[in-house]
């Protein structure tokens, strides 16, 4: 499989975006959720781990899963991460986890991947009866929020009203929406949601 952000990895953690984001999602997640120092916690797309660096002080153990290595390797790089966090190269809706989670996080992972319905189901499997779900990704857009050339982008954000029944079904419940922060991308503001819901059973 290609690492479509093996070239993206190297400089990530300086661009001002990924920054912004992370951190608007991470205080949205603060806010809504209730964190604990005996949480497990999956971070689906972790990337270089902008999103868990930040919340595993918080918490006992952080599975920061990704597809791309190159990502994941900056994360591994950073060491005040080593005792908490534990990564995984691997794409999960094919290969499942065999670990189980009290919170599954993910900020901008879920419009890179094609069936939205198979992801929720696949994070749901993943989670502990009467866990959380927070998921952090783009209001629906005009596709011009990515460069039109790019590769692994399968949706131009989401309408937050067709993803409540997706989350339903898909076995949550208590599905409530925040606006987490305000993408500014040359002169045009994408507003970023949090979506968290619970895990019935």
């Amino acid at each position: 499989m290609t690492d479509l952000f093996a070239h993206k990895a190297e400089e990530w953690d300086k661009r001002p975006v990924p920054a912004q984001i992370s951190e608007g999602v991470f205080q949205a997640i603060q806010e809504n959720v209730s964190l604990s120092p005996s949480m497990t916690v999956m971070d689906f797309g972790a990337g270089t781990g902008l999103i868990c660096s930040k919340l595993a002080p918080l918490v006992k153990q952080v599975y920061a899963v990704d597809i791309s290595a190159a990502m994941l390797e900056k994360l591994c790089e950073k060491i005040e991460l080593k005792e908490k966090v534990e990564t995984f190269c691997q794409n999960i809706l094919e290969t499942p986890l065999s670990q189980k989670v009290d919170l599954v996080v993910s900020a901008m992972a879920m419009h890179h991947v094609e069936d939205t319905q198979q992801l929720l189901h696949t994070l749901s499997s993943h989670m502990h009866a009467g866990g959380t779900i927070a998921i952090a990704d783009l209001d629906k857009e005009d596709g011009d929020f990515h460069p039109a050339d790019v590769e692994g982008v399968y949706h131009d954000g989401f309408e937050r009203e067709t993803l409540v029944p997706l989350f339903e079904e898909a076995g949550f419940t208590d599905v409530s929406f925040v606006t987490a922060c305000e993408v500014q991308k040359e002169e045009k503001a994408y507003p970023i949601f949090l979506v968290t819901a619970r895990k019935t059973s």
